[in-house]
């Protein structure tokens, strides 16, 4: 270290003062390169990449299937195609409605959107799929729906059904990606064909782990969709999204998702809906709890009540004994949970009634509502997973597009 008694490169003491300084430099050049890094790596949805779709939307005719959570930054996706003067015939509305204040289940009807004055024609009530007259003079459908990653919500099933109609009518479909806010999950009881239903149309796992815009090319790379030919399909990517990526949702998904926390709790808590037990509808923290009039302990209840998006809740005015998961951290949710629903089992004063005859449509297969009568532990329930999930992995991996 000869160098250092040379003058020229002697060393000298730095005052606390320019101690400081220097600290306050280096920090602020590291906060710099953060940022950058930061907005660089910003997740971007389908709908923002608006100069790789509009081209494609000019001069076509066009019907869309939106509802509040299809958005161009801070403005719904309608009024931005209206704006860039593309030409939008018509309006498919899905469960909840177009402006999500349908509850669930509830059939949403046909009728005049006041707002833009556009045909709107439900597929949640009669039909499921657009018929013929209905794609009559149109070129492109564009779907921009954010999804949950769960198998039982039904805009996936919607998907698969404007699919196979948009192929059958030599119509393209445009998908506009989103992220999956539970992406990171693959797990579940793979669907049963004695088990199908609007909750559950294709042989997958509770948690696909899949955007919709690659479960879309799954839908047609696999055949599923049931018609003599596949879909012309379009696919507007996220850009810098890696499923594992933390996603808060801009907008509810529907209205008893009101936060993240009920998104991440969703696919854990659905089984209840084929049981007697309520999951908070009807409470200002749905799909955050879980309880029952018939189950015997617990440290938590609440009363549900009419509101919105929920008109007439399971267990109205009743007190629900059950728990608040209100507090539990989002990233402790690495498998699908049978805990709760093992444990409000066991806990229930009437079992023969516990079960109703949507729990199977639910879980997609008979033998799950047999292995809880039965007194089977989660780790037992979940090794007889394991083939259709790894089945079901090998099919996945060929239509990814995000890490």
């Amino acid at each position: 270290m000869k160098f250092l008694s040379n003058k020229k490169y002697r060393l000298h003491k730095i005052s606390p003062k320019q101690n400081t300084y220097a600290v306050k430099v280096v920090f602020s050049l590291c906060l710099l390169i953060f940022s950058a890094n930061y907005l660089c790596a910003q997740i971007s949805v389908g709908a923002d990449d608006s100069l790789r779709y509009l081209p494609l939307l000019r001069n076509k005719s066009v019907a869309v299937v939106f509802n509040p959570s299809s958005r161009f930054g801070d403005k719904h996706m309608l009024d931005f195609l209206l704006e860039q003067k593309i030409s939008v015939q018509k309006i498919f509305a899905l469960e909840h409605g177009i402006y999500g204040n349908e509850d669930a289940g509830a059939k949403v009807k046909d009728g005049v959107d006041p707002k833009s004055g556009l045909p709107v024609t439900s597929l949640y009530g009669g039909s499921k799929e657009p018929s013929k007259s209905d794609l009559e003079g149109i070129d492109i459908v564009v779907f921009d729906i954010q999804d949950v990653g769960a198998r039982f919500y039904t805009y996936i099933s919607s998907l698969n059904y404007i699919m196979k109609s948009c192929a059958e009518n030599d119509v393209t479909l445009m998908v506009l990606d989103r992220p999956n806010p539970n992406g990171h999950l693959i797990d579940g009881p793979v669907l049963e064909d004695n088990c199908k239903s609007f909750v559950g149309v294709h042989p997958i796992p509770v948690l696909h782990g899949m955007t919709i815009g690659e479960y879309a090319l799954m839908i047609n790379g696999e055949q599923w969709i049931g018609a003599s030919r596949p879909c012309s399909l379009l696919v507007i990517a996220c850009n810098n999204y890696k499923r594992d990526m933390f996603y808060p949702l801009p907008v509810a998904p529907s209205p008893n998702l009101p936060n993240a926390q009920a998104v991440f709790l969703y696919p854990h808590l659905c089984f209840f809906e084929g049981t007697n037990v309520s999951v908070g509808r009807g409470t200002d923290f749905p799909f955050q709890v879980y309880g029952s009039p018939f189950i015997k302990k617990g440290d938590f209840n609440f009363i549900p009540a009419p509101s919105y998006g929920s008109k007439n809740p399971k267990h109205e005015g009743k007190k629900c004994v059950g728990e608040d998961l209100r507090d539990i951290p989002i990233n402790s949710l690495q498998t699908l949970n049978l805990n709760w629903l093992i444990s409000a089992y066991e806990g229930s004063k009437n079992k023969d009634k516990f079960f109703n005859n949507f729990f199977e449509k639910l879980a997609g297969t008979k033998a799950l509502k047999q292995q809880i009568e039965e007194g089977k532990s989660e780790e037992e329930i979940r090794k007889s997973w394991e083939p259709g999930l790894s089945e079901f992995k090998a099919i996945r991996s060929k239509y990814l597009l995000y890490p």
